[in-house]
């Protein structure tokens, strides 16, 4: 084996190696995407736990002053007063569905983030695999093109040489 054949094979051996310290690095980047992603969706789930007792404290402040405000004017917790605090529990409920809601979508949006990202990781790992087996067909193919594999007289592309008077006459 001649230098230039070691070489070469040195020199795909490193490049199959890189090639596949390439491909594990992007998967783990794209894995630790994914778990930013995923804790975001639990930062959400935790940010509308906050957000709903923080609108429960208000709203309960609502229903009292407005409570005080009609007792205050004279009138009776009866018929539009009463009307008024049922219809403020309604609304407060519909905000409560609305923010739960929002805070579902913008959770599922996370998770289908965090699942991306790791078929991305995968893709990535796997790409780099068929890199790796092209580096190894190419590595071959020019080993086996430096040995002479399969020859047994020295020929050039178009035959032998031996006779390159026919050649001549062409030039």
């Amino acid at each position: 084996m001649s230098w230039q054949m070691a070489v070469v094979g040195a020199i795909g051996a490193a490049q199959y190696q890189q090639q596949g310290a390439i491909g594990k690095y992007n998967q783990s980047v794209a894995n630790r995407n994914a778990q930013v992603a995923e804790q975001e969706a639990e930062r959400l789930e935790q940010q509308l736990e906050f957000d709903l007792a923080r609108f429960d404290q208000q709203f309960l402040q609502l229903q009292g002053q407005t409570k005080t405000r009609i007792l205050k004017s004279g009138a009776e917790l009866s018929g539009t007063g009463l009307k008024i605090l049922r219809s403020n529990a309604e609304q407060a409920e519909i905000e409560k569905d609305i923010l739960d809601y929002n805070s579902k979508v913008a959770q599922s949006k996370k998770l289908e983030e965090a699942n991306f990202a790791r078929i991305k990781g995968t893709m990535a790992r796997q790409s780099a695999r068929l890199a790796q087996i092209g580096t190894i067909a190419s590595t071959g193919t020019s080993l086996l093109g430096m040995s002479n594999f399969g020859s047994s007289s020295p020929q050039g592309q178009f035959g032998s040489t031996a006779n390159n008077s026919t050649f001549s006459n062409y030039s």
